[in-house]
């Protein structure tokens, strides 16, 4: 092999002065190029709870005489929210942002659309981080019952300010050893739920739980699935600080939504069959259901544990969310402040889980929130559908598109937007005019903060949609001159140099 001209460039650059203002990526100070697959994995696993949502799905299919109908809407749950994830892979495949969903709308819609899917994201990852870190407050409680230390329930507070605690000290030091300490506990309370699945079907003695929430069941079942399954796409949160980011953040967010979609077809299945009967008994129903109580004991500690790990990766994922929109300074500047040593965005983590945590003081997981779990899934669902219609329209831009891609990201866009109206025209059906009027809020949402930050902020607009960009240490000295355009855009020139 001739390797003059490869000498030749090695010698240039020992010879080439460094530049005295190197150029930064915009999201430099997350640390780059510091993360494995297996620490994206863990990061996807966290935020969907696998463990703790086969439990439900199998207690729902149990009660509930639905049949094949309601294994039916899991499946399509997750055949959609696949072919969202295939979407989602087109923007990975080309670009890594830390802004995940919300910086790739910006890149195939408009400002104002950017902006909504901005809103519903917030609200979302928001109202789902609300909802774990009240069950992980509440599941923690009833570990140490269940363990023979009765707190009483006024410490359920307590326990939730306990795991927020140990939530941001975690998600401070750093996502690497969060998310690999995440995936281990999901790895073992999943080979726990697992095995119980697979027990010799037994009755369930768990009363029939009712839902007040205002659509069909079957619809519910499919919404459900989808909040299950939210979060899939966290690792893309991670895309500038991957070793890898086009390749490995965009196999992580193909394969978890299919792995983890199969696990809950298979918990619906056991539901339905009387197979989950013993893991059901012995979690809702504890020692009074004649389960032992080293069983309940480790399924509790095992429920408990997910629920946590899922409010850590929320944490992660929505602090750096917080983070991108702060640089664009659409939101207030300070939340762009990282940790000096570990380099992670602590004043988004310290708010997301302060906001999670009142919101936690309101929420009661033990009252069907079914409604509240409607109004999250309303804003999820709409953010995956805008990332759908986002891909088309940017492969189209780019004209990258193909046949397959084109007939994913219809269908992933169909199917959202008939989930939606599907979720309107039910909740118009029943009366529940609330539901709709905030559905209304969301989709007008970006408009309004468009016109906030026109006013108030008009520079902002042109900075959403920031993404990692090549580095003065990226490049081999006189190989290149990267400068910083007048829009502020790194740009390639001819080394003064070179040859």
């Amino acid at each position: 092999m001739n390797t003059s001209a490869l000498r030749a460039a090695l010698e240039q650059a020992a010879l080439t002065e460094r530049p005295v203002n190197p150029v930064y990526s915009p999201l430099s100070a997350l640390g780059r190029r510091q993360l494995a697959p297996i620490d994206l994995l863990g990061q996807s696993m966290s935020t969907m709870a696998p463990a703790t949502c086969m439990v439900f799905i199998a207690l729902w299919m149990a009660t509930f005489t639905v049949g094949g109908a309601g294994l039916l809407a899991i499946v399509g749950a997750t055949v959609v929210m696949t072919l969202v994830a295939f979407c989602v892979r087109q923007f990975t495949l080309r670009l890594a942002a830390s802004g995940s969903l919300y910086s790739f709308v910006a890149h195939g819609l408009g400002k104002r659309a950017t902006l909504t899917a901005a809103a519903v994201l917030l609200v979302g990852y928001m109202g789902v981080s609300i909802s774990v870190l009240s069950n992980a407050g509440a599941n923690l409680v009833k570990v140490a019952d269940v363990s023979g230390l009765h707190l009483g329930g006024e410490s359920t507070i307590l326990a939730g300010v306990a795991v927020a605690i140990v939530v941001v000290s975690i998600a401070v030091r750093g996502v690497r050893f969060a998310s690999r300490t995440i995936l281990v506990i999901e790895i073992c309370t999943l080979c726990l739920i697992t095995t119980l699945l697979m027990s010799a079907p037994v009755e369930v003695n768990v009363e029939n739980t009712s839902t007040d929430a205002p659509i069909g069941f079957v619809l519910f079942l499919a919404m459900q699935t989808v909040l299950s399954l939210a979060g899939f796409e966290s690792a893309a949160f991670f895309g500038p600080e991957a070793r890898t980011p086009l390749r490995s953040v965009s196999r992580t967010v193909l394969v978890s939504p299919l792995l983890v979609g199969a696990l809950y077809v298979f918990a619906g299945w056991a539901g339905m069959t009387g197979h989950a009967g013993t893991l059901l008994n012995a979690y809702f129903g504890g020692v009074d259901s004649g389960a032992s109580l080293v069983l309940v004991i480790a399924v509790n500690i095992g429920v408990c544990s997910s629920w946590i790990a899922s409010t850590l990766g929320f944490a992660q994922a929505g602090s750096r969310l917080l983070f991108s929109m702060s640089i664009e300074k659409i939101v207030p500047s300070f939340l762009d402040r990282v940790h000096p040593r570990f380099r992670t965005p602590w004043a988004g983590v310290v708010l997301f889980v302060g906001v999670s945590l009142l919101g936690s003081m309101w929420h009661d997981p033990d009252h069907a929130p079914d409604n509240y779990d409607v109004v999250v899934e309303i804003a999820l669902v709409l953010g995956y559908t805008m990332v759908s219609i986002a891909a088309l329209r940017f492969l189209g831009r780019i004209s990258e598109h193909t046949a397959w891609t084109r007939a994913c990201g219809l269908c992933a866009a169909a199917a959202g937007s008939g989930l939606l109206v599907f979720a309107v025209l039910d909740t118009g059906r029943s009366g529940a005019w609330g539901y709709i009027a905030w559905f209304v809020a969301l989709g007008a949402s970006g408009t309004i903060w468009y016109w906030l930050l026109k006013r108030c902020r008009p520079e902002s607009l042109d900075a959403i949609g920031v993404f990692d960009s090549v580095e003065t240490a990226d490049l081999l000295p006189g190989s290149a001159d990267l400068q910083m355009s007048a829009a502020g855009k790194p740009v390639l020139t001819r080394s003064r140099h070179g040859r």
